[in-house]
């Protein structure tokens, strides 16, 4: 089996997501000699990162990094919803996708994760508009609407939601209608984060 994986987040060296997609890819390829992996990358200026990332494996995977900011992708896939991620990587069986973007998939069957629905339960904490930061030259994304593109996206195109806690699978059923055959409690497990 051909497992396609967003590693996208990693880029986002300290975050609790960062850490937790290196620590579930890295026991991936080293529980599952039998399939091999695709993974897939997008930054802007931190594409470095994946390649550094991809050494550290046990064993070899295949790598796809785009040199795109996340925003450009948000727009691609959650608003837009073009270039199916098969164009990107080649054939795959399963893609599991970040918690940030969701991309249309051709034939394979979609995974996500979804860690908490908090931006869902308390919008008001959270960044509710889109900014313009001119000191880095860079766009804001309103989180809010972005993860509610995402999510709506997600649920047409994903088989299997991993859910961080039984609390998380509770909202995502309640707050998006995923049906309880489709998620699937994932704890995200105790170790340090790779590096």
């Amino acid at each position: 089996m051909t497992i396609g994986i967003d590693i996208s987040q990693i880029a986002f060296e300290g975050s609790g997501v960062g850490a937790y997609v290196r620590n579930m890819v890295a026991a991936l390829v080293r529980t599952y000699p039998e399939h091999s992996f695709v993974l897939f990358g997008s930054s802007l200026r931190k594409r470095r990162v994946f390649s550094e990332f991809v050494k550290t494996l046990e064993r070899p995977v295949k790598l796809v990094v785009l040199p795109l900011p996340p925003t450009v992708l948000e727009m691609m896939w959650n608003r837009l919803h073009i270039v199916p991620v098969e164009w990107l990587t080649g054939r795959l069986d399963v893609f599991w996708s970040s918690d940030w973007t969701q991309p249309p998939l051709r034939s394979c069957v979609g995974v996500t994760t979804i860690h908490d629905l908090s931006i869902l339960r308390y919008p008001e904490e959270s960044s509710n508009r889109a900014s313009l930061d001119a000191g880095s030259a860079r766009i804001v994304a309103n989180i809010v609407a972005t993860q509610k593109r995402r999510l709506a996206r997600a649920g047409k195109a994903c088989s299997v939601f991993f859910c961080d806690s039984e609390a998380t699978r509770e909202d995502a059923r309640a707050l998006l209608g995923i049906p309880e055959k489709k998620l699937v409690v994932v704890y995200p497990g105790y170790g340090k984060a790779a590096s």
